[in-house]
């Protein structure tokens, strides 16, 4: 009698450790468990930890719950100023409802994916290339809110969209390169005028006041020599004054004032002509 209760206690101790085994699950931190109990949807979510469910009546689907780093292929298309582009983008999301995500869509991950390269191709086609290479920033915001609308009745959540690399045709590589070097030289060439402008204006402020003081402009000649002679050089050049110059075309005659001038003689009268005279018959 005795043998046969602890048969039974030991067999229905088995029966209970078995069952504990097969209703027994661990739900780990980064997880939330969605229960199928027949075929319907629990509405309790199993939150992190141990947890029991009914064998072979209800079915436990664990859904991470961090965020997920999805690169985008590189879409090609064409921008609205008529520009072949390859781009590609990189999207993070997270579930925010594991029972959304689990019952709402079959494969979230792969639903996400193709929603974002269809909204990256109409993201390139609405903007210019200049938006794609300097204004990324808005079209990371358009992006994401392209994505997040769908995404929230599947229970997932769109956390950040980059946009990453823009590859242009050579040929378009080429001419930015032509266009932004034509730039480069435009503004040297400016930078050039306005200090030539600058200069002169400061050359005519020195004229003035070397104009109105002429020792002043012995005083610079002066400077010069000293320079030029501190070198070592050999040949040293003597500039001579302009007021030199002056004066000594004052002082030269004219060619003019200096040639004689030519002398009127009456012309004399022509020669006479001796007359013809006939030869006579022949």
């Amino acid at each position: 009698m005795i043998q046969e209760l602890l048969m039974a206690v030991a067999g229905a101790g088995a029966a209970v450790a078995v069952y504990a085994g097969a209703a027994a699950r661990v739900v780990k931190q980064y997880e939330r468990g969605v229960v199928f109990r027949f075929g319907r949807l629990r509405e309790d979510v199993r939150a992190p930890g141990f947890t029991m469910i009914v064998p072979f009546v209800d079915r436990l689907h664990k859904v991470n719950m961090q965020i997920v780093t999805m690169p985008v292929p590189a879409q090609e298309g064409i921008t609205r100023d008529n520009v072949t582009v390859r781009v590609d983008a990189v999207v993070y999301f997270k579930v925010v409802d594991a029972a959304d995500a689990v019952v709402r869509v079959e494969d979230y991950k792969f639903a996400v994916s193709q929603m974002a390269q269809t909204s990256l191709r109409s993201i390139i086609g609405k903007s210019d290339l200049d938006d794609l290479l300097s204004n990324r920033e808005k079209l990371n915001q358009g992006l994401e809110l392209m994505l997040d609308s769908p995404a929230m009745g599947w229970g997932v959540a769109i956390d950040r969209v980059e946009i990453k690399d823009v590859s242009l045709p050579e040929t378009m590589k080429r001419s930015m390169a032509r266009q932004a070097e034509a730039d480069r030289e435009r503004r040297a060439r400016v930078i050039n005028a306005d200090a030539e402008l600058q200069a002169s204006k400061k050359l005519a402020e020195a004229a003035g006041v070397m104009s109105a003081e002429p020792a002043a402009l012995q005083l610079r000649l002066l400077q010069t020599v000293m320079a030029v002679s501190a070198e070592k050089n050999s040949t040293l050049v003597l500039p001579i004054p302009v007021e030199l110059l002056r004066f000594l075309e004052r002082a030269t005659p004219t060619a003019e004032a200096s040639a004689p001038e030519p002398s009127v003689s009456e012309p004399s009268p022509p020669e006479p002509v001796p007359p013809l005279r006939s030869a006579g018959p022949i």
